[in-house]
């Protein structure tokens, strides 16, 4: 992955869960369970019927809410305040992650699927609070989640992405469909999956980004 692929580049878009802390942190496994208990009070089901009502509305939505929002007219304000009730200790500060980032020349900007302020308490918890430039949530997205072509509409416009000067960085390939078309550079974090839209992947974000800063190669 030589430089040169990146040198265009003045918006840097990171996705948050699972791309700026690992997805062996324990901390999405506590936003699943508060889902699967907002499932079983709210739609009255079982445990394992509530697991696989969050996992199929993520598989056909891209989110739980987007699912629940659609199908039962969910409150997205009480489902996020209730949802993202959770213990940020689980995560370690990154300050290596948080220095490559902050080495990038251009404007970087967290555009995730939670809340804002979940956001916020999470780059905190990160010790990146300071690192970004701009935060936008899925309320700043009109509460439409990625992958929807709106909520890059939405978000892309208020913050102004420069869509052929700009790189995303997402976990999730779906999620790097509509940016790949738009013209971002992509790159997925944390798999291998090749896909046409995907221009790079990662395993390791900080030496990658790291790289990328020095002018080296990296697989």
């Amino acid at each position: 992955m030589p430089k040169t692929d990146f040198i265009h580049v003045q918006d840097w878009v990171f996705d948050l869960d699972h791309t700026l802390y690992p997805a062996t942190s324990q901390l999405f496994a506590q936003l699943e369970v508060n889902m699967e208990r907002f499932l079983m009070r709210e739609l009255s089901l079982s445990r394992s019927e509530a697991n696989s009502r969050r996992a199929r509305y993520w598989r056909d939505h891209g989110t739980t809410l987007a699912g629940l929002m659609l199908h039962h007219n969910t409150d997205p304000h009480a489902y996020l305040d209730e949802v993202q009730q959770i213990d940020m200790s689980v995560l370690a500060p990154n300050p290596a992650l948080g220095a490559a980032i902050a080495a990038l020349s251009g404007r970087k900007i967290v555009f995730t699927n939670g809340s804002r302020s979940y956001a916020k308490q999470v780059l905190q918890a990160l010790g990146m609070e300071n690192t970004f430039d701009d935060i936008y949530g899925i309320d700043d997205a009109e509460f439409i989640s990625k992958p929807a072509a709106q909520a890059y509409d939405t978000v892309f416009g208020k913050a102004r992405v420069r869509d052929t000067a700009a790189a995303m960085f997402e976990d999730d390939p779906r999620n790097l469909i509509i940016p790949h078309a738009r013209g971002l550079k992509t790159v997925l974090v944390g798999n291998s999956q090749s896909a046409p839209h995907i221009h790079h992947y990662t395993d390791d974000l900080t030496t990658f980004l790291g790289a990328l800063v020095q002018g080296a190669t990296c697989e």
